[in-house]
């Protein structure tokens, strides 16, 4: 029997059985269904992961202020780092692109009678480097600007919007701490980061203008700064700047190597890694309980097969008795297993996309549906019919043609 023939008679039987077909695939659609969902789930995750690295910057370390001795630890009670720390790290360890140093602070900007409260950076101009920024209009800091401590400002959207009413403010003044700026350049919208702060929520000052001007005041060293952001040439050397940053702020703060550090040194991939890492073993996990399911589903195929054998024993000795063979009974038989299956794996994922989108529209979760899942999927729900299927096809190629007409 050809493959063609095999499927017009097994689309006859299900049309004959409607009732019977539906909830046959019943399982098949609901375990395709949980399956398809959460992989799309998770490898929205994981790319909501990955673009929330990639605005913090490619190759990026943040070394900041440690955490103090004993066992209470205190975030910023370490020795203080300083610019020249910045300094001597883009200068003595190899395979680094910059070193920025960062002041950051809260600050209350008023403009035109219109307060907003945004968090202030003090930097270099590097830190466009660093944090793959770009420049959505203006410019950044000169030379004379970065060392003279100028009163000027790089904004980032979200300011825009609120404390200008997203009008230009090229040009314009606001006022950051009493401290009048001048706005020079707005920065490209970059979203939120990892722990959910806007990026764009920022005013980005000359290193000087925040330490002599800005953030300036109580008992801080000389050139305090609050972290250095380490950004390496490639990821390929990440560790091995790591461990020499390491070796040389120990040096230069008289650490031990077998002391606790004062100072914390993150890598960004790590955190990247380790979180993609997490997501993918919760999505496996979840795949895992929703693919039980498919398995009720290929029981429940098994059974209705079995039962179709039974109800059609006298037809399947009388097919066997014109001249068919075992062979193609058991083709028929298999062939509308896996047709049960097939069609209950597309309208599964027929089901899957539209409440994938609905989950990304009403939870607003980052929600992705491979391309290759729908393939797996639709293969997989084939291969469960006719793996659930053999059995009872077997059975049916195997009855003897005789004992088969004289059944009643």
């Amino acid at each position: 029997m050809r493959v063609d023939a095999a499927a017009r008679l097994a689309l006859g039987s299900l049309r004959a059985h409607k009732l019977r077909s539906i909830l046959t695939m019943l399982g098949v659609i609901i375990g395709v269904l949980s399956v398809v969902t959460m992989v799309s789930i998770g490898e929205g995750a994981k790319r909501q992961i990955d673009d929330q690295v990639r605005a913090l910057g490619s190759n990026i370390m943040i070394l900041s202020t440690g955490f103090g001795r004993g066992p209470v630890r205190q975030q910023g009670s370490g020795t203080p780092l300083t610019d020249r720390d910045a300094r001597a790290i883009a200068s003595q360890v190899s395979g680094v692109r910059v070193a920025v140093p960062v002041r950051q602070g809260g600050t209350q900007a008023v403009a035109d009678g219109v307060n907003w409260s945004t968090q202030l950076f003090g930097t270099t101009n590097d830190i466009i480097i660093a944090r793959d920024w770009s420049l959505a209009s203006g410019r950044m800091f000169t030379t004379s600007e970065e060392r003279g401590g100028g009163k000027v400002a790089v904004v980032g959207q979200t300011v825009v919007k609120e404390l200008f009413g997203g009008q230009d403010p090229i040009g314009r003044t606001f006022r950051a701490n009493r401290i009048p700026l001048t706005v020079i350049g707005v920065l490209t919208p970059k979203g939120q980061n990892m722990l959910g702060q806007d990026q764009d929520d920022i005013i980005v000052v000359p290193l000087k203008t925040a330490q002599s001007r800005l953030l300036g005041g109580g008992n801080r060293a000389p050139g305090e700064i609050n972290q250095i952001i380490i950004k390496a040439e490639n990821d390929r050397v990440m560790d091995a700047v790591q461990r020499d940053t390491d070796a040389l702020m120990r040096e230069r703060q008289r650490i031990g190597p077998d002391e606790p550090a004062s100072y914390n040194l993150r890598n960004l991939s790590e955190m990247m890694q380790l979180q993609t890492a997490t997501t993918n073993v919760m999505t496996a996990l979840l795949s895992a309980i929703a693919s039980v399911a498919l398995v009720v589903g290929g029981i429940g195929i098994m059974n209705i097969m079995l039962v179709s054998v039974t109800e059609r024993t006298r037809e399947i000795g009388l097919r066997m008795a014109v001249g068919a063979r075992p062979a193609d009974v058991l083709l028929q038989f298999l062939t509308e297993a896996a047709m049960l299956s097939l069609l209950g794996g597309l309208i599964g994922i027929a089901l899957a996309v539209p409440l994938c989108f609905a989950i990304a529209s009403f939870a607003g979760w980052t929600v992705a549906i491979p391309p290759t899942m729908i393939a797996v999927s639709v293969l997989f729900s084939a291969g469960i019919g006719l793996v659930f299927g053999f059995y009872p096809a077997r059975r049916a190629s195997r009855l003897n043609p005789i004992e088969a007409l004289r059944y009643d």
